[in-house]
């Protein structure tokens, strides 16, 4: 069992500190947060510490490091302190859900965070630093790049490149052999059938309010 140190003080922290908790090998032993955003000195029933001085405190040689940080700044801020801790000589753990479909073989880097009923493909590869939320398909020989997030019950469709830095949202749809670019945000229900642009934004059509309320609605 590796004892583990959790940056973060917020709801994706304490569902980090929850998951490590009742499915891992691994144990929470702290919180950390940089100085200026402290404003506890407990979180979960454990220590919050400085993360510019946890190392000392809880030194990498004996500690790993899970950076539990949302997708702002399209994961950019989830990388710099991964870097960061990195840095600090620290071992950054990953974690897979006992309750995800994964097949033997499956390449992953570290900081991955893979919540429960993932569906992942053979010859899937997922780069460093890379979440995927409950509920998701990963078809077969696709790949996930590094700082990229990934919401509930999207597909991602057999050969598919999901390049650097990327945002999917709830209940996309990515068909088969698409490349996902680099900085791409895709919004939830979207529907992606062919290559994207670096760095563009692709939304579905948002529901409308009908003209006839619920209460004229006939078989209902």
């Amino acid at each position: 069992m590796k004892e583990v140190v959790i940056f973060g003080v917020g709801d994706i922290a304490e569902i980090a500190h929850f998951y490590l908790t009742n499915d891992s090998g691994h144990r929470a032993a702290a919180f950390t947060a940089d100085r200026a955003y402290l404003d506890r000195d407990r979180f979960c029933a454990l220590p919050v510490v400085a993360f510019e001085e946890v190392e000392r405190l809880y030194p990498p040689q004996r500690y790993g490091m899970f950076v539990a940080v949302s997708y702002a700044k399209l994961n950019g801020l989830r990388a710099d302190k991964c870097a960061e801790a990195r840095a600090k000589g620290y071992r950054l753990i990953s974690y897979v859900s006992s309750k995800a479909t994964v097949w033997q073989g499956l390449k992953h880097g570290d900081n991955c965070f893979i919540l429960e009923d993932n569906t992942i493909q053979p010859f899937v590869t997922i780069g460093n630093n890379v979440t995927l939320w409950s509920g998701n398909h990963i078809g077969h020989h696709s790949e996930i790049g590094d700082n990229c997030f990934i919401a509930s019950h999207a597909v991602i469709s057999g050969g598919v490149k999901v390049r650097e830095n990327c945002f999917i949202g709830v209940n996309a749809t990515i068909r088969d052999h698409v490349t996902i670019a680099k900085n791409c945000v895709v919004g939830a229900g979207a529907l992606i059938l062919k290559d994207t642009q670096e760095g563009g934004v692709y939304t579905a059509p948002e529901a409308v309010l009908s003209k006839v309320p619920s209460t004229r609605l006939r078989k209902i």
